[in-house]
């Protein structure tokens, strides 16, 4: 069993005996704090996190960090809180400590949400500190090593959790090591007989491939050595959860995956690793359109390396990477190398590890801000954390990182919100490209912007990051909002009318009744109520009722559209709270009256139209509007004709609608009656008076012979 006294002697190897002193004490603070408590395998509970500071340890991390490891569970499973560790230890080890604590105190519906409630904390700390996720994930690391004390069903949940969220983060951070050690219990705990299965075929394999390995090492060596150039050569073993996960994604055998022999060339320079491509791309044959310069383009989380594959002798294919041994070393710790938390020398490699590293969790902060719940937030974490990649330059050459299957709208995105928020199409590689369109390696993209653009729903259809998908939501919610707010001004504005006052007058003169009502309805500002008044899920009609003066006024029982009331203008700048039916098309020059839906907002029917004949004298639940004298949009219309049946009268009829400046929506022809066939158009047109253009127009050729508006 591990001893702090142990860990004391490993670290003089890097650390002063003053914080080595510091980090001892914080080990019997935590020793007290949990007297008594033991762990699922019947340890004492300060075990867990003496381990989880030798974890740390291992990563030359620097004594805060560790102490805080040796507290992390001490304000959740005791009763001390933040103040005491803050007056013992100082306020960046409780800073720490309480970012890595869970949220115990909080009551949730489910499991789900209180990680997802957790998680969402954690992020937040991460922001101000990033050790923060180093000491969760080696508590998480430790855990999963002794996993096997806790019941199977839990077992499988920690598992789960630890494959979707500290796995992935542990390689967006680039510390592979703890990456693979993660994947591999995990993949243990949650697929017991897969994983033993694998073992056992990756053992008798590597029997099997022995020979071959170090012949092939010692013939590359061999040439590294003939052309004087300094590296040493290594096998390069697959983990369990790495060969599974590409048997069942890549639909490969066991064997199709292990017939690949994966070596790894560490040497000085980065001079001399392009000098031992060219070496090695001498000695074996390169595999066309496989090789990959991460030094030049490094990946997302830091790692650099040369990759290239080879076709070895007996039709063997040979995988190689070639890096520094800085480069091995942030490979291997991502983050972790970083020389902030580290008594010893700069490392460019682990510099722009930890840059990228915090770029990243800046922008998981976005992310977070922009959400709507922990559930949403913890939905795009999980999409943005997808290792594989593409490369693409903004038109400047700046290089972008972003995952496999990201759009245009998603480069968007990734270069600045705002860009994002008004871009209307893009040029890929200087040609005109849909914005759906998924992104190459190599592509140069350019966004073009206009300021009057907004996102369209329609993106998250298509959209892959978690930034892109939260700020489209952030945005289309928060425009629905404003969009809500102005609409129930106007209809409160429109029925208060009718009692001879407005909505600024009742918040001068009857602030006690609004008051009032809106701690009746538990609302806690009026722009709370005037957007479920113009959402629909409170009706204006009674909302103005109960803020009407306390003097009935002269009319007080006309309602807008009735005689006497006035119909409210509709400019269609409403946007989303504002929707015009299917059912009978209403252009401007209709009358109209509209039906308010509960999360919706406004409806617009024809007064004509069957579907609303019901609720027309209904007050609480109609609106009778009237057209903008200032509308300029252009609006969808039916058409159903009946046409002569003849060669070419489908094209004559398009050109027809065309020649009026209307636009041919959809186009429907089925046979009707013999000679007859019955077309159905959708056009949009402007108004009234457009549309009867049309229809004239289209009654004049000779093969229709009837046309009727749906």
């Amino acid at each position: 069993m591990p001893t702090i006294d142990a860990l004391s002697k490993r670290l003089t190897e890097y650390l002063d005996p003053e914080q080595i002193q510091r980090v001892r004490r914080a080990y019997f603070y935590a020793e007290q704090a949990h007297d008594g408590q033991r762990r699922k395998s019947g340890e004492p509970y300060v075990t867990h996190p003496l381990a989880a500071a030798g974890i740390l340890a291992g990563m030359h991390m620097d004594h805060q960090s560790l102490m805080a490891a040796m507290l992390h569970d001490v304000i959740e499973d005791t009763e001390i809180n933040y103040d005491a560790i803050e007056s013992q230890f100082g306020d960046a080890v409780a800073d720490i400590v309480d970012g890595v604590s869970k949220l115990t105190h909080l009551e949730f519906e489910t499991k789900a949400e209180a990680q997802a409630e957790n998680f969402q904390k954690m992020v937040l700390a991460m922001a101000e500190d990033i050790r923060v996720i180093l000491v969760k994930l080696a508590d998480r690391l430790h855990n999963m090593r002794t996993l096997g004390a806790m019941p199977p069903v839990k077992q499988r949940r920690i598992a789960r959790e630890t494959l979707d969220i500290y796995a992935p983060i542990a390689a967006r951070l680039g510390m592979r090591d703890l990456q693979v050690e993660l994947e591999d219990l995990a993949f243990q705990a949650y697929h017991p007989m897969r994983s033993r299965y694998i073992r056992r075929a990756v053992v008798k394999a590597r029997g099997q491939r022995r020979d071959i390995i170090a012949e092939i090492q010692q013939t590359i060596q061999r040439r590294l050595e003939q052309e004087g150039l300094p590296g040493s050569v290594s096998g390069r073993e697959k983990h369990l959860y790495s060969i599974y996960r590409k048997m069942r994604m890549q639909r490969k055998s066991f064997a199709e995956i292990m017939d690949v022999f994966a070596f790894r060339i560490v040497t000085d320079k980065v001079d001399d690793c392009y000098r031992i491509l060219g070496a090695v791309h001498n000695l074996y044959k390169p595999v066309p359109g496989r090789f990959k310069d991460y030094i030049a383009i490094p990946k997302a989380n830091g790692y650099q390396s040369l990759h290239t594959d080879l076709f070895g002798t007996r039709d063997i294919t040979i995988e190689v990477q070639i890096r520094t041994r800085e480069m091995d070393a942030v490979a291997s710790q991502g983050i972790a190398e970083h020389s902030h938390y580290k008594a010893y020398g700069d490392s460019d490699s682990a510099i722009g590890s930890y840059n990228r590293a915090r770029k990243w969790v800046q922008g998981l902060l976005e992310m977070q801000r922009n959400a709507g719940d922990s559930m949403e937030f913890i939905e795009h974490v999980k999409k943005d954390l997808f290792p594989d990649e593409v490369y693409v330059f903004t038109p400047k050459g700046r290089i972008l990182e972003l995952p496999r299957g990201a759009t245009a709208v998603d480069f968007a995105y990734a270069v600045h919100t705002d860009i994002g928020n008004s871009c209307v199409s893009c040029r890929i590689n200087r040609r005109l490209a849909p914005l759906s369109a998924p992104l190459i390696s190599g592509s140069t993209v350019e966004i073009i912007t206009t300021p009057s653009a907004q996102p369209n729903m329609a993106w998250l259809n298509f959209v892959v990051t978690g930034k892109a998908r939260s700020s489209i939501r952030h945005f289309l919610k928060n425009q629905q909002r404003h969009e809500s707010i102005a609409l129930g001004r106007r209809l409160l504005n429109q029925f208060l009318g009718n009692y001879g006052t407005s909505l600024e007058e009742v918040e001068k003169s009857e602030r006690k009744k609004l008051r009032k009502l809106l701690k009746e309805a538990e609302l806690k500002a009026l722009d709370d109520l005037l957007e479920d008044v113009g959402m629909g899920n409170r009706m204006a009609y009674v909302v103005a009722r109960r803020l009407k003066p306390e003097l009935p006024q002269e009319g007080e029982d006309k309602a807008p559209g009735r005689p006497g009331g006035r119909p409210m203008a509709i400019q269609g700048t409403e946007g989303m709270v504002l929707h015009y039916a299917k059912c009978c098309h209403p252009i401007p020059g209709d009358t109209i009256i509209a039906h308010i839906s509960t999360g919706r907002g406004l409806v617009i029917h024809r007064t004509d139209c069957r579907n609303i004949g019901y609720l027309r004298d209904d007050p609480e639940k109609c609106i009778f509007l009237e057209w903008s004298k200032s509308i300029e949009d252009e609006f969808r219309v039916g058409l159903k004709l009946e046409v002569l049946s003849q060669r070419g009268i489908i094209a004559n009829l398009a050109t027809t609608v065309a020649a009026c400046g209307a636009n041919i929506i959809k186009i429907d022809s089925g046979e009707k009656d013999g000679q007859l066939n019955q077309v159905t158009l959708d056009i949009s047109v402007h108004n009234r008076v457009h549309l009867a253009s049309v229809m004239k127009s289209l009654r004049r050729i000779n093969a229709v012979s009837r046309i009727h508006r749906q």
